[in-house]
């Protein structure tokens, strides 16, 4: 999925990304919440998920979208 995620950035619309590995993690709750979800996708935890899985283009690029509008 982060191979495809980084086929997105296009110019102008950079983004960076967080890998967080859950089974090391220091946050129980984050093993507790994705275990059986990933590989999985977010803009922003405080947001529901983006995909997880395989990569869904269309949201990512929604997602995008609206963050570049409202930055």
């Amino acid at each position: 999925m982060l191979d495809a995620l980084f086929l997105l950035q296009r110019p102008g619309q950079p983004f960076t990304v967080e890998v967080i590995d859950i089974d090391t993690s220091p946050d129980p709750s984050l093993l507790a919440r994705f275990d059986e979800l990933v590989p999985v996708l977010f803009g922003d935890l405080a947001q529901p998920e983006l995909c997880h899985y395989f990569l869904d283009v269309p949201a990512v690029q929604r997602y995008l979208e609206n963050a570049k509008t409202t930055a």
